[in-house]
């Protein structure tokens, strides 16, 4: 099994207007991301170059992102979980996965 290019816990994801999951996983594997819930479940999963990735107005904070799979729109927050625990910052986070999805060749805005 390849090594995961990104990975992130504790993420709220949500697809408007209601939560998925408010500790989920977002993973970055083998040229695919893949939307994870908190028992491993796949909710939703697309190959990079495929996904849509951006930080609009509405999104929430810095640690809020968009992010389209198969033309559904999801909103994820990052660092849920980390904040209790003095892990990284959400937005920290955020920007990882715009810069991994980048690097990927996925797209922006």
């Amino acid at each position: 099994m390849a090594e995961t290019d990104f990975s992130a816990t504790g993420v709220r994801i949500e697809r408007w207007p209601r939560s998925l999951t408010r500790a989920g996983e977002v993973q970055i594997q083998d040229g695919n991301l893949a939307l994870l819930t908190s028992y491993g479940r796949v909710i939703d999963a697309a190959p990079v170059r495929a996904v849509r990735a951006s930080r609009p107005w509405f999104a929430g904070g810095e640690d809020a992102m968009v992010a389209t799979l198969n033309g559904t729109r999801y909103r994820l927050t990052m660092g849920q979980r980390d904040r209790r625990s003095g892990g990284p910052a959400g937005s920290a986070l955020a920007g990882r996965l715009m810069e991994a999805v980048r690097r990927a060749g996925g797209r922006r805005g």
